[in-house]
């Protein structure tokens, strides 16, 4: 069997973070620990992309998990029409805090299943925002309703982590400290996944707890295969947040856009339901 064919429909084994994303995620802890995720940096992404001619300002934009929306904000200041959508309610409720408007909104939901509005110009998948689910036919849906939500030539932008440089930096121990609270991490890897466990030392003993992240180990021909399932081709791979040329040995990102031919269908819906 093709080794790409064979790790889409390898069954997972560990049940352990199954879903770790829906608790982390609306965990104070979380917005804690990563406060100093850099709104500046987002725009300038969003800038460069501009700049390039990869985003065209008027159109309307998907941003597909959103978070607390600092690259759905700066779309949206950039002539965007823009919808996020996010599962967490806690991300979802600091993106709306922040301002909603007759150009943003922002809407919960899974991504996995089919898109609750649509069809979109370009949709957008940055930081690292897949890759989370243990079943691998629940990534084969969300790449299934992003190109049945893209009309015919329409973009995807997807930025990732770029998996071998990742592990070849990946730092065992770490601990880090916010607002007086210690949070130890931990970090490896297996076959298919990059890991992330989090302890959290807080001060109240109801307060701590333990998490662990999970982020599929997706190459450029991985994605390259599972985007031609639905017809969508890969016209431009970056590197970074400047978009300098795509390395593996040495570029911290992978960052792709791709085209929908258009044969999956643009009616804003895929056909996979979740009950």
């Amino acid at each position: 069997m093709n080794a790409t064919v064979a790790k889409y429909r390898k069954a997972a084994s560990d049940s352990r973070t199954s879903d770790w994303f829906e608790s982390w995620f609306d965990s104070a802890h979380y917005h804690q620990l990563y406060a100093h995720r850099d709104d500046e940096e987002a725009r300038r992404l969003i800038d460069r992309l501009i700049e390039r001619d990869l985003l065209t300002p008027g159109s309307n934009v998907l941003d597909l998990g959103c978070g607390t929306g600092r690259h759905s904000r700066h779309l949206a200041c950039r002539g965007f029409d823009v919808t996020g959508i996010d599962l967490s309610a806690e991300s979802l409720h600091r993106a709306r805090a922040a301002g909603e408007g007759s150009r943003l909104r922002f809407l919960r939901q899974d991504m996995r299943l089919p898109f609750r509005a649509g069809p979109f110009d370009h949709i957008v998948n940055l930081f690292t925002s897949f890759g989370y689910f243990d079943d691998p036919s629940d990534h084969m849906a969300v790449v299934h309703n992003i190109a049945s939500a893209l009309r015919p030539g329409g973009t995807l932008v997807l930025d990732y982590m770029n998996v071998r440089y990742a592990e070849a930096r990946l730092a065992a121990a770490e601990v880090v400290e916010r607002q007086g609270v210690r949070y130890r991490l931990t970090r490896w890897s297996d076959a298919d996944n990059i890991f992330k466990r989090i302890v959290v030392d807080a001060p109240c003993a109801d307060t701590q707890g333990e998490y662990v992240e999970r982020v599929a180990k997706f190459t450029l021909e991985d994605f390259r295969f599972v985007l031609g399932l639905y017809d969508m081709t890969i016209d431009a791979v970056f590197g970074d947040y400047s978009l300098a040329a795509f390395d593996e040995d040495t570029s911290p990102r992978l960052i792709l856009v791709a085209t929908a031919n258009g044969a999956t269908g643009s009616s804003g819906c895929g056909s996979r339901s979740r009950a």
